[in-house]
């Protein structure tokens, strides 16, 4: 990549401000198509529950009325009209809400929509429907496991961008550009200033996306709940370690992030009493099984009448785990219901989460615009907005500034010492976030090559 020469370029703080605006401007190339891609998927995101009535308007609202099917009934129908087995519900707090029922195994799963008051089947679609798409495309997933990694090197190079870049806006005795925009859009001082202005006002918020993005990443976000819960500060764990019917991310909305370190209970299988055979035994336990009728019903007894999702054991008998997960994250319970007696195992709220699962979640809350209702979603919506303002304004600032013909970087700094406030702000990153310290180390290597390259006689008429 061919340089600015250091004449075309003003300085006004020397070489430390050269060395952040070359790695601003890496950290920018590196990113923000894939941020910019994030933070649109986001802001629809956000606004999940009203999109998902619109769109799936015919499967998602139901007529509001008094009668109501047996939680039987919902399966039994879904089960039918999906052809595919039922692994967990997701019950509404509105009667005038469907019932979503998963159907199918982790790798074709589905999501069946019944009406909650007459049982009928009202269709299927793909798990989440619209919105569950838009969620793995905003979370990479959609792309595999390598893909979804790049979630903590964008978030984390997010950070860098905002920290050089509150370090280039920095008022340095100019006159505007700090709180204004001067001139018009002809000029390349009004996207300079555009650029500036808008990261000053949201850099705040779109740090906080970026940090709290991070418990969806596939190695950091796994290994802080691992390390957390092994520590004592995460989510207590289930009352016994069993499996559930395998359901896919995506549509756990319904389960504690921090829940995703345990794998889901179920309650052990008793050995047969001594003198009964193994048939007097089974047909025993056979009479003890609760279903889900009884078992929705003692949930709603132990308080959650709100609404729910309500995962299936794999065996007859074993542990249904209620989780009710509301906007407000300190509301937040899981109950885990004996399936033989429908007794409470136990009964998991936010007061006992450790210190370090209660941050992660109440971040996760506040990120998803749930936790302050609709001031929330319009704050988290104005981050998503600002990174594509900077984008935008940062595409035109450098389209108008490039050499003609030449597809130019920011100008290095003459003095190796000039880095030295730069990597006091990317190498505590680097350390806290490994693959953003892997993608580091990565663009040094390519920027050395890069210059041993120019440096060359052979290159030096390319330049």
């Amino acid at each position: 990549m061919s340089e600015i020469p250091s004449s075309e370029v003003r300085t006004p703080a020397g070489e430390v401000y050269r060395a952040f605006w070359r790695w601003h401007f890496y950290a920018g190339l590196l990113v923000l198509p894939i941020l910019m891609l994030m933070a649109l998927t986001g802001g629809v995101y956000l606004f999940k529950t009203e999109l998902t009535a619109i769109i799936h308007r015919p499967l998602v609202v139901v007529a509001d009325r008094p009668a109501r099917a047996p939680p039987s009934a919902w399966i039994a129908s879904a089960e039918t009209g999906a052809g595919a087995k039922a692994t967990q519900l997701i019950i509404p707090s509105r009667g005038d809400r469907s019932v979503q029922v998963m159907v199918g195994d982790k790798a074709h799963q589905r999501t069946a929509y019944v009406d909650p008051h007459d049982g009928g089947y009202l269709g299927v679609t793909t798990p989440g429907g619209v919105m569950g798409v838009i969620k793995r495309v905003h979370s990479l997933d959609i792309a595999g496991p390598v893909m979804n990694g790049l979630v903590e090197v964008v978030a984390g190079w997010a950070i860098v961008l905002v920290a050089t870049g509150v370090f280039l806006w920095w008022p340095r005795g100019q006159n505007g550009g700090v709180v204004t925009v001067r001139g018009g859009p002809a000029r390349r001082l009004f996207w300079r200033d555009l650029h500036a202005v808008t990261g000053a006002f949201a850099g705040i918020v779109i740090v906080f996306l970026a940090a709290t993005g991070m418990p969806w990443s596939i190695f950091w976000g796994k290994e802080v709940r691992q390390l957390t819960t092994e520590a004592g500060w995460g989510r207590p764990k289930p009352p016994i370690a069993e499996r559930h019917h395998p359901v896919k991310s995506v549509e756990r909305d319904g389960v504690p992030w921090a829940l995703g370190a345990h794998a889901p209970p179920n309650t052990p299988n008793p050995s047969p009493m001594l003198g009964m055979s193994a048939n007097e035994h089974a047909r025993m336990m056979q009479a003890k099984v609760l279903g889900v009728d009884d078992i929705v019903a003692k949930a709603r007894a132990d308080g959650l009448t709100d609404g729910f999702t309500l995962t299936l054991p794999q065996a007859p008998g074993g542990t249904w785990t209620a989780s009710y997960m509301p906007d407000h994250v300190e509301r937040t319970r899981t109950l885990y219901l004996d399936g033989r007696d429908g007794h409470v195992l136990d009964d998991i709220g936010y007061r006992r989460f450790g210190p370090a699962a209660k941050a992660i979640e109440w971040s996760i809350s506040v990120h998803q615009g749930q936790e302050f209702g609709l001031v929330n979603k319009l704050v988290m919506l104005a981050g998503c907005v600002a990174i594509w303002l900077l984008g935008g304004s940062a595409l035109v600032m450098w389209w108008k500034r490039r050499p003609k013909g030449r597809l130019a970087a920011p100008p290095r700094p003459t003095r190796p010492g000039a880095y030295a406030g730069l990597l006091a702000i990317v190498l505590p990153l680097a350390v806290l976030y490994p693959l953003v310290g892997a993608s580091l180390i990565t663009v040094l290597l390519l920027d050395l090559i890069y210059r041993r390259l120019t440096s060359s006689p052979l290159f030096k008429t390319g330049a």
